[in-house]
């Protein structure tokens, strides 16, 4: 279904250059657009060029997910305190060096009911540019973490900066992981007013959004406080990722 655009575009593009067939501007200018479609599909997970993610629950009552990357950091531990308060649970999406790094929190995730997914061993700013084995490496290098830190294994993928190509969707096939995307995304990392990151998410809030946050500094942590009153205000309630993903099978 996510594929329809793409498939309707390719067969325009081959009917715009069987139209005007001869011209080598036509087929530079075609050739551009289609590797700008291309970059389009790479960077915006939510479309399922490359792979289908997960994305959103299609439900009609008001719930949302909260999900978190890039953990565990020093700052986790609050975010862990103000989830128990409100009794939610969320879905952290782990770095392997990170959980290394801080074994006890990740274990504390775990203990407190969260669901955890893979986000790679190292979290590389090329990811978009590794080779397939070298993303098989990333993907299970992480996997091992978490068994033995946390004694637990995960379906769960969410590829870093929510970047796929074929290379990234070979790997999360050869390694049975679930692709899990967002429909609401915080920018918490980019944007530096709290009161901006919050009517970012608010305003694209829909029923079964899943919403992209990161524990990873106490700007998000304040953001996150706010945000949960506005859930218990509007009456939303959370899912985790993994439940709905066990609930499909």
């Amino acid at each position: 279904m996510e594929h329809y655009p793409f498939i309707i575009f390719y067969l325009f593009l081959n009917l715009f250059i069987y139209a005007f067939q001869g011209t080598i501007w036509v087929y530079i200018f075609c050739f551009i657009l289609f590797s700008a479609v291309v970059v389009w599909g790479s960077f915006n997970i939510q479309l399922g060029y490359f792979v289908n993610s997960f994305t959103r629950r299609r439900t009609k009552i008001k719930e949302v997910a909260l999900t978190f990357d890039d953990g565990p950091t020093e700052f986790t531990p609050k975010f862990l305190d103000i989830l128990k308060e409100n009794n939610i649970k969320a879905t952290f999406f782990c770095i392997g060096r990170q959980i290394e790094k801080y074994p006890e929190t990740f274990q504390r995730i775990i203990a407190e009911g969260h669901s955890v997914g893979n986000h790679t061993y190292s979290h590389s700013n090329n990811t978009g540019f590794l080779s397939t084995s070298k993303m098989i490496d990333e993907i299970q290098k992480c996997d091992e973490v978490m068994l033995k830190i946390g004694n637990i294994k995960t379906d769960l993928y969410r590829p870093p900066f929510g970047v796929t190509n074929p290379n990234i969707a070979k790997a999360i096939k050869k390694t049975q992981k679930k692709s899990i995307g967002w429909n609401v995304r915080s920018l918490d990392t980019v944007i530096s007013d709290e009161k901006k990151i919050l009517k970012k998410i608010t305003k694209s809030l829909k029923k079964g959004s899943v919403i992209l946050l990161h524990d990873t500094s106490e700007k998000t942590y304040n953001v996150l406080v706010e945000l949960l009153l506005f859930l218990e205000r509007e009456k939303y309630s959370t899912f985790t990722i993994n439940s709905i993903i066990k609930s499909e099978k």
